[in-house]
């Protein structure tokens, strides 16, 4: 199981650290067709590894509402009960289909402040084998500029070997 970390996670480690981590979680996952029971441990082994992510979870689009996302599996504060495509950085990111990696979630055009203790976010879009959107993964740090571009490839690449 991921194993938790209390220090800061130096740049030259943290790319190692996700490529251990995506193992584990595949190993975790083998087998599993649940999607929750998939998201709820891939939220969980995320949060364990990386002590500063503050928030990190899942915003599943509604089936019922299609333009909708709503909270999923996560770990963390309160999360915001649904999010409409294009509102906010998960809005966004389900919208756009694409990765959002936002230094300053304040200067954010839109920004849904769900916990008002976060300062940076990245959110990333779930693709299912057909590659319809399922979901996006929204994680938060309370400090600046805490995600890169190492991040969005290691989480683009967990993702898509999780649930595509």
């Amino acid at each position: 199981m991921a194993e938790a970390f209390n220090e800061k996670v130096l740049p030259g480690e943290k790319a190692e650290r996700y490529a251990v981590l995506a193992e584990e979680i595949a190993a975790v996952l083998e087998g599993e067709p649940n999607l929750t029971a998939r998201m709820a441990t891939v939220a969980s082994m995320l949060a364990a590894t990386f002590p500063h992510f503050f928030w990190t979870g899942f915003y599943v689009v509604d089936p019922d509402k299609p333009d909708e996302l709503v909270v999923g599996p996560y770990q963390g504060t309160l999360g915001c009960l649904r999010i409409a495509f294009g509102r906010g950085v998960c809005g966004t990111a389900a919208a756009t289909r694409t990765t959002q990696v936002v230094p300053d979630v304040h200067a954010f055009p839109g920004h849904i402040a769900c916990d008002s203790r976060s300062a940076s976010e990245i959110v990333v879009p779930v693709f299912d084998r057909a590659g319809a959107l399922i979901a996006v993964l929204d994680v938060d740090a309370t400090e600046p500029a805490a995600f890169d571009e190492t991040d969005a490839a290691a989480l683009e690449a967990i993702l898509a070997r999780t649930f595509a």
